[in-house]
């Protein structure tokens, strides 16, 4: 019978760190504090130094994380209910629903097809007087930043919010704000969610906030933490987003294999490119002084079902990252938006290709095989 290749396997995925992992939880049944203490304060350093930023603060899931941000912005006064926030039109709903759940408006912005991240060419026809901050998705792992993005965000008095969700570890040659090159610190804030499918994923669900305004960082764990700076002291109306210690732990482990981790997507997605051959089969752009981590590997194929149907009768798993955008699904009916014409057109030919441990680059270019056969 032929090897099959699925598209995720999350056992076989954790299945080098497994004694590691149960050897951290075990530490943290243990040692009798679940919440707030020694793996959730070693972790918010870590991933802090990891995104090139000053603070961390680890909340519940990759949503919270963008909705703590833009509600303490709104606490300290620099959004108000009806600003507006553009938006990388092609990206999950989490990134427009964190928007639309602080009272702000999501102004959506369609992205290059090159890149397949937001076309910072567009920002400018679609600020306003009620325009406050822009959020740059690193889609599949690819930077989302440049020059006009700053230039744009910089002439508009604009903040930068990151969608780093699916790039943690990715970097950059154009230095951010703050002079670094790591996703997660280019901008005013970051979101970052650590779902168990991410290249630092939980063993649930899990996500942080990353910063390098000390103002911010202080107001989003209050936040998290039912609004409170100390206990029984609730200076604002807040939220339970608290990521609690096992999880940290989980995380901690994995985050010693990341660079790993991501070198091993990046030689995946290196066969990919120089072994898939076919016209009907559009690979993603590899970009010199960009460092690509690979959450995903889409690439594109204009008779999508049959194309699915066709791998996965050959043993390939597939995705679809993601087949409705946000401004097509029901509870955005409503929404104004400027013509998506390369939004829909991704939405409609994007296919995702295996790509985490245990493919390799050898399983790659077997795959590419199979795809060069399609017809």
């Amino acid at each position: 019978m032929n090897k099959r290749y699925p598209f995720l396997d999350l056992a076989l995925v954790n299945a080098p760190f497994m004694d590691e992992l149960k050897a951290a939880a075990c530490e943290v049944i243990e040692r009798g504090r679940y919440l707030h203490s020694r793996e959730t304060e070693l972790l918010e350093q870590e991933i802090a130094q990891t995104c090139e930023a000053a603070h961390c603060v680890s909340v519940s899931n990759g949503l919270d994380a963008l909705r703590l941000i833009l509600r303490a912005y709104k606490e300290m006064g620099l959004m108000h209910d009806g600003d507006e926030v553009i938006v990388q039109a092609n990206t999950y709903v989490a990134s427009a629903l964190a928007v639309s759940d602080n009272g702000l408006v999501p102004v959506l912005c369609d992205p290059s097809e090159e890149t397949m991240n937001l076309d910072s060419s567009l920002l400018e026809s679609l600020i306003t007087p009620r325009t406050r901050a822009i959020m740059p998705v690193h889609l599949y792992g690819t930077p989302c930043w440049d020059e006009t993005l700053m230039e744009v965000a910089c002439k508009h008095d604009l903040l930068i919010i990151e969608d780093n969700a699916q790039a943690v570890g990715a970097t950059i040659a154009v230095a951010g704000l703050n002079g670094t090159y790591s996703t997660g610190g280019l901008g005013h804030a970051a979101g970052i969610s650590f779902y168990p499918t991410k290249n630092l994923g939980a063993l649930g669900d899990g996500g942080a906030v990353v910063t390098s305004d000390q103002r911010l960082a202080d107001t989003v764990r209050a936040l998290a933490n039912y609004g409170s700076d100390r206990r029984y002291h609730n200076i604002y109306k807040g939220y339970n987003c608290r990521l609690d210690e096992i999880q940290a732990a989980m995380l901690r482990v994995k985050l010693r294999y990341l660079a790993r981790e991501n070198e091993d997507r990046m030689s995946v997605a290196r066969a990919y490119a120089e072994a898939i051959d076919n016209p009907l089969v559009k690979t993603p752009a590899i970009f010199p002084g960009m460092k690509q981590i690979w959450h995903q590997y889409v690439v594109r194929v204009q008779n999508r079902d049959a194309f699915r149907t066709y791998m996965e009768a050959n043993g390939v798993g597939t995705d679809i990252h993601y087949a409705i955008p946000p401004h097509m699904q029901p509870c955005y009916q409503e929404l104004h938006h400027a013509p998506l014409p390369v939004t829909e057109l991704l939405a409609g030919e994007v296919v995702s290709l295996p790509i985490a441990h245990p493919i390799t680059p050898d399983d790659a270019r077997v795959i590419a095989g199979i795809i060069n056969r399609y017809c």
